[in-house]
C-alpha cells in the first residue's frame, strides 16, 4: 500500500505543480503586459520586470486551490483513462482510502502555500508596491500616484510609498475640528520614524482660520502619533497578501480608530481556511472523476475544474460583500463555501461506494 501511496501522489502533486505553474505564469505575463503601459523615464521596463518577480509569492499563494483542482483531475484522470485506478479499486481499494491517499499530498501542498502566503508574499508584495510607488511618483507631485489613507483622530493621512526600517515617502495630513472644517493641511517629502514619532522633512505647511490661510515651510517637523511603520505596510499591501498573524490586530486598530474592519476579518479567515478549502476542492475532483467525468478525456476534466475553480471564486466573492453588507459574520462568509465543497465532494463519493 505504500507503494500505491507514493505512486498516487507522485502524479497529483506532478499534475498540481505543472498546472500551478501555468496558472502563475499566465497570470505574469498579462500582469507584465498590463504594467508595460505605465512605463515612464522613471519607471522603466526593468523596473517592471522586478515588480512582477516580486509578486510571484503572492500569485502562487492565489492559485494553489485552483491548482490542486485542476491537479487532481489531471492526475487522477491519467491513472482512470489508464484504467490503474479500476486495478486499485479491484485489489480492495477504497474510495476512502484512494480520498485518504490524494488528501495527504494536496493538503501537504496546500500548507505549502499558506506558508507562502504567511510569510514569504507579505515582504516581497510590500518592497514590489514601495519601490513602484517610488518609481511612479513625481518629483512634483508630494502624494505620488497611489499610495494609502489612514486616520489619526481627527488627522487624515495619505502616504505616496512606505519602506521597511520606518521611511515614508509623500506624505500628506489634513486636520479638521470638531465641526469638521479643515484647520491644517501638511505635505512632507519623506519622512523617517525615531523611537516614537516621524521626523518629517521638506514640509510644507498651510494653517487655515476664519480670515486668512497662513503659509510656513520648514526643513524638519516632528509628527507624534499612534501610526507606526508596521501600521502603514499594513495599509499599503492588500489584505489578502497581509500575514494571518498580523491581521487581526490590525483589525482591532482599526475598530479603536472608528472604522470599519469587516473587510479585514474577512480576509483573516479566508487565508486562515484555505486549506480546508483546498480539501473541499480535491474530494469535489476526485467525485467528478469517478461519476461523470470517468470516460471523458483530458480536455473536458481541465475545463470542469476551471468550471468549479471560477464557480467557487464567485461565490467567495458574492459572499464577502453580502456578509459586509447584512452585517453578517466574517467567518460565515468564508466557511459557507468551503462547507458546500466538502459536503457536494463527501455526498457524490458516498453515492458511488
Amino acid at each position: 500500500m505504500a507503494k500505491l501511496d507514493r505512486y498516487i501522489a507522485r502524479n497529483v502533486l506532478s499534475a498540481t505543480l505543472t498546472v500551478l505553474a501555468v496558472l502563475v505564469g499566465l497570470d505574469a505575463l498579462s500582469s507584465l503586459i498590463d504594467e508595460a503601459s505605465d512605463i515612464t523615464p522613471t519607471y522603466q521596463f526593468s523596473d517592471v520586470l522586478r515588480y512582477v518577480a516580486l509578486t510571484l509569492p503572492r500569485r502562487i499563494h492565489e492559485f494553489v486551490p485552483f491548482a490542486a483542482l485542476i491537479g487532481v483531475l489531471i492526475g487522477l484522470g491519467r491513472l482512470a483513462s489508464s484504467s490503474e485506478l479500476v486495478v486499485a479499486r479491484a485489489a480492495g481499494v477504497s474510495l476512502v482510502r484512494l480520498a485518504v491517499i490524494v488528501l495527504k499530498p494536496t493538503l501537504a501542498f496546500a500548507l505549502c502555500g499558506f506558508a507562502v502566503g504567511e510569510y514569504i508574499s507579505p515582504f516581497t508584495e510590500q518592497v514590489a508596491v514601495s519601490e513602484q510607488a517610488l518609481a511612479q511618483r513625481s518629483a512634483s507631485n508630494f502624494a505620488g500616484r497611489g499610495g494609502t489613507w489612514n486616520r489619526d483622530g481627527s488627522t487624515y493621512v495619505h502616504v505616496a510609498a512606505v519602506q521597511r526600517g520606518g521611511v515614508i515617502f509623500g506624505v500628506t495630513l489634513l486636520t479638521f475640528d470638531e465641526q469638521r472644517h479643515l484647520v491644517q493641511s501638511l505635505r512632507a517629502e519623506r519622512g523617517t520614524f525615531l523611537n516614537d514619532y516621524w521626523l518629517l522633512e521638506n514640509v510644507e505647511r498651510s494653517i487655515i482660520d476664519e480670515n486668512a490661510v497662513t503659509l510656513e515651510s520648514s526643513v524638519t517637523w516632528p509628527w507624534r502619533t499612534d501610526i507606526t511603520p508596521n501600521l502603514l505596510v499594513l495599509d499599503v499591501i492588500e489584505h489578502d497578501s497581509l500575514p494571518v498573524q498580523q491581521l487581526w490586530p490590525y483589525a482591532n486598530f482599526l475598530n479603536a480608530q472608528g472604522l470599519t474592519s469587516a473587510d479585514i476579518e474577512l480576509a483573516f479567515w479566508r487565508k486562515l481556511l484555505q486549506p480546508l478549502a483546498v480539501g473541499g476542492l480535491v474530494l469535489l475532483a476526485m467525485s467528478f472523476i469517478f461519476g461523470p467525468l470517468r470516460e471523458g478525456n483530458m480536455g473536458a476534466r481541465i475545463f470542469a475544474g476551471v468550471i468549479v475553480g471560477v464557480v467557487f471564486r464567485i461565490s467567495q466573492d458574492f459572499f464577502g460583500p453580502v456578509s459586509l453588507l447584512f452585517n453578517l459574520s466574517a467567518l460565515l462568509a468564508a466557511a459557507i463555501p468551503i462547507a458546500v465543497c466538502w459536503c457536494l465532494g463527501v455526498w457524490l463519493l458516498v453515492r458511488k461506494t
